[in-house]
């Protein structure tokens, strides 16, 4: 799975795309309650596109734009409230990273996908034909997790 295909990032890899040290990264959750990463069950953090549009945001306010811990935490809470929080790349960057977002599916999109269920397309017991190839556990499994976290996209936006 490519990085533009993640869902969720550890601290390292957000630093890097930050270009800030983790240990920032950190701080900022003590201080911004905006940024609050999920924790995995080990304990680890792990990050969404959100949380990375946050952070970056963050960053731009103090480092850029010369806001104090106060006045960005303000700033911040103006901006989500105009929905205006999008990701901001300073203009130096070496090299940008796409931040991925989620993309709701059009009608169009929808209509092409099989309306059978998913469990009809697992691999049967029996001997498979020799013109199909038998899909394997692990990809069913991965588009079953697509699927829903599909349905919960467009049930979030009543598209569904």
């Amino acid at each position: 799975m490519s990085n533009d295909e993640k869902l969720f990032y550890g601290i390292g890899e957000v630093a890097e795309i930050v270009q800030v040290k983790p240990y920032v990264l950190r701080y900022w959750e003590s201080e911004f309650k905006k940024l609050n990463p999920q924790k995995s069950f080990t304990g680890q953090r792990t990050y969404r596109s959100k949380d990375i549009q946050v952070a970056l945001t963050i960053k731009k306010l103090l480092y850029e734009d010369k806001y104090t811990i106060a006045g960005a935490i303000q700033r911040l809470t103006e901006l989500e409230t105009q929905g205006q929080l999008t990701p901001f790349l300073s203009p130096g960057a070496a090299t940008t990273v796409a931040v991925p977002e989620v993309v709701v599916p059009t009608p169009e999109i929808m209509a092409s996908v099989p309306s059978e269920p998913v469990a009809s397309i697992t691999p049967s017991t029996e001997q498979p034909q020799s013109t199909k190839s038998p899909l394997d556990e692990k990809k069913v499994r991965d588009l079953k997790t697509l699927l829903e976290a599909t349905k919960k996209v467009l049930k979030k936006y009543n598209l569904s």
